[in-house]
């Protein structure tokens, strides 16, 4: 008999019943054609994404995943990692060209099951644009039990805003 042993995040991500990138690119943008994009941030686009969003980077080189019907921008999607309490989550944050969550999904989470956010909690985050509202003290409401899983989220959703500012609307 072959056993295959993954890692644990992986284990706890499809007990966790997550959707894979794609599976979250898909429900982001139903239909629509998806282009893979690196960019690497200059130190004055890092620190204007910083600034906007409030919260650091973990790099300067970011991936982007555009959305496109018929030529038309549906909107960007970023993958932003980064750590709970002692171990990291993934979350797909997906955003329209005018600036509004379309979309935050939860890819992997590595910490206990207890502290996962559920998606309805993840459902407020969208159409809500990168403004001081968009807080656990303002439009999100705590995440009971889980402070730092919305802390985080809050974060993520944030700098997924603020990244599609500085790469594709402050270009406009």
């Amino acid at each position: 008999m072959i056993r295959i042993l993954a890692p644990a995040f992986i284990t706890a991500s499809l007990m966790a019943g997550l959707p894979s990138t794609s599976e979250a690119l898909a429900l982001a943008f139903p239909g629509a054609t998806l282009t893979r994009k690196e960019h690497w941030l200059s130190e004055p686009q890092a620190q204007r994404v910083k600034e906007l969003a409030g919260t650091p980077l973990a790099g300067l080189w970011q991936v982007a995943y555009e959305a496109r019907r018929k030529g038309s921008l549906l909107g960007v999607a970023f993958l932003d990692t980064h750590r709970v309490r002692t171990l990291p989550e993934t979350v797909l944050v997906a955003v329209s060209p005018d600036g509004r969550i379309l979309r935050v999904e939860l890819l992997a989470f590595r910490e206990p099951q207890d502290y996962i956010a559920k998606e309805a909690w993840l459902r407020q985050f969208d159409a809500k644009r990168l403004e001081p509202q968009l807080s656990l003290k303002g439009a999100i409401r705590p995440l009971a039990g889980s402070t730092l899983t919305a802390n985080a989220l809050v974060d993520a959703a944030r700098r997924g805003l603020a990244l599609e500012q500085v790469l594709y609307g402050e270009a406009k």
